[in-house]
């Protein structure tokens, strides 16, 4: 299964669009809240539920140790999103930007550890990277999770249908194309993911930045709101049009990444051994906690 990091130029629903791609998924799905800014799941779909004991920043003291030791500080840091049978997790954000400093030589062996959770224990991995910062024409190496976009499957800018949208998504392009076959898989993992607010439609936003349109989400309010604030899911949740959309989306990431990975003709990097035996058992027993 594929890791694919999710980005944006501005506020473009990112994490509303990768919640709503973990919570579709057919398959077990694990969602990483990673932008560098802050996360916003714990305060709004998890309503508070989870305390800033547990999340992303806590990984930071354990990758200190060793592989083993993150790896068993990831499994007890993630979080169920489907009550508690465990098959789709988040593992939280940041509760404050000042701590994106600490997971800057985190990042790297992160990357490893979602890379086992997609190709070892088979789950769609999906990597809430934030709003992308650029210094000097490079992702910047604090306020960006960089590794992690180079280490990505697939790499979407999510982008609305909007001139606005459009003019703050061209200027990332390049630099983005340039990091990605410099230190990453290839530029071909860079794809848009279309939020269909506004008036241009999928081609001719693919023509506008010159990339491909990889998905599109609708623009679907109701359940957005949900998404971002939590409470009570809207009647028909499973059947509305953002997770049907985006139930067809993970299946386009899916043969994507796999059709790249042939054309490439690489192996996938070989797991740590202990690490990919720790994690396929917290794959199996549903992990979490509920």
């Amino acid at each position: 299964m594929p890791v694919t990091c999710i980005v944006s130029a501005k506020s473009c629903g990112v994490t509303t669009a990768a919640l709503a791609l973990t919570l579709a998924s057919t398959r077990s799905s694990l969602l990483a809240e990673c932008d560098p800014a802050g996360g916003t799941i714990r305060a709004g779909l998890l309503h508070g539920q989870v305390s800033a004991g547990y999340g992303l920043y806590h990984l930071a003291a354990a990758d200190r140790v060793g592989p083993v030791e993150l790896a068993n500080a990831f499994a007890s840091h993630l979080w169920p999103l489907d009550g508690t049978t465990g098959h789709r997790k988040v593992l939280p954000g940041l509760t404050d930007p000042a701590q994106a400093a600490a997971l800057s030589r985190t990042w790297p062996a992160l990357a490893d550890v979602l890379h086992v959770m997609a190709e070892s224990a088979g789950h769609d991995v999906f990597v809430d990277a934030g709003r992308l910062a650029l210094e000097s024409g490079h992702l910047h190496p604090t306020l960006t999770p960089a590794p992690l976009l180079h280490r990505a499957d697939l790499v979407l800018l999510a982008v609305r249908g909007t001139e606005q949208g459009l003019t703050l998504a061209r200027h990332l392009m390049r630099p983005l194309r340039a990091e990605l076959d410099e230190h990453g898989s290839g530029s071909d993992a860079l794809g848009l993911l279309l939020i269909e607010d506004g008036p241009f439609r999928s081609h001719q936003v693919a023509e506008a930045l010159e990339a491909p349109v990889l998905a599109s989400l609708p623009w679907d309010p109701e359940t957005a709101a949900y998404l971002t604030t939590g409470g009570k899911p809207p009647r028909g949740f499973a059947r509305s049009p953002l997770l049907r959309y985006a139930r067809t989306a993970t299946e386009q990431f899916e043969a994507l990444a796999s059709r790249r990975h042939i054309q490439q003709h690489y192996p996938s990097a070989p797991a740590h051994p202990q690490l990919a035996g720790l994690l396929d058992r917290l794959a199996q027993r549903g992990g979490g906690r509920g």
